[in-house]
């Protein structure tokens, strides 16, 4: 099936309601941590910068987030939209992780997405700080997957 026949909506040209819409559904995405469903939101040839990580392609995607969630342990997600415009869309977030030894993190970014015209992400650039924290420090208490509707967004947390 191509990407026309299984558009992923919300569509560019974005405004403002169907930004933040798409927003989450990243967010609500990335929370899954299963790789192959993240992946899906992508173009088979999109191209990422993570950090000082270069990649493309879905399979690549793939194996990098695989050993993402094999690190970063109890990651809980939150995207915020920053900008948009067209089919681009800026948002920061902060994720909280621990690695295999208890260690708490708190990771704070910015992404830029570029969308082609049926919804499907081409090109992630992001941007990434870690912040070691306190176990008792941590933000974000809520079961794994998806962050509850009620649940307070970034800036709510003055984050």
């Amino acid at each position: 099936m191509t990407n026309a026949e299984n558009p992923r909506l919300p569509l560019p040209p974005f405004d403002n309601e169907s930004a933040i819409q798409k927003v989450r559904i990243a967010e609500d995405a990335w929370n899954t941590r299963n790789p192959e469903l993240v992946s899906l939101a992508y173009t088979s040839d999109s191209v990422w910068r993570n950090r000082s990580e270069f990649l493309s392609g879905r399979e690549a995607i793939v194996q990098f987030l695989t050993r993402k969630w094999l690190k970063e342990l109890d990651y809980r997600l939150i995207k915020e939209l920053w900008t948009f415009q067209d089919n681009r869309i800026a948002v920061r977030f902060a994720y909280e992780w621990h690695d295999d030894a208890g260690n708490w993190f708190r990771s704070y970014g910015n992404e830029n997405w570029e969308f082609d015209e049926h919804g499907f992400m081409r090109w992630r650039i992001a941007s990434i700080n870690d912040l070691p924290i306190q176990e008792s420090d941590r933000k974000y208490h809520w079961l794994l997957g998806r962050r509850p509707d009620d649940h307070p967004g970034l800036s709510d947390l003055n984050l």
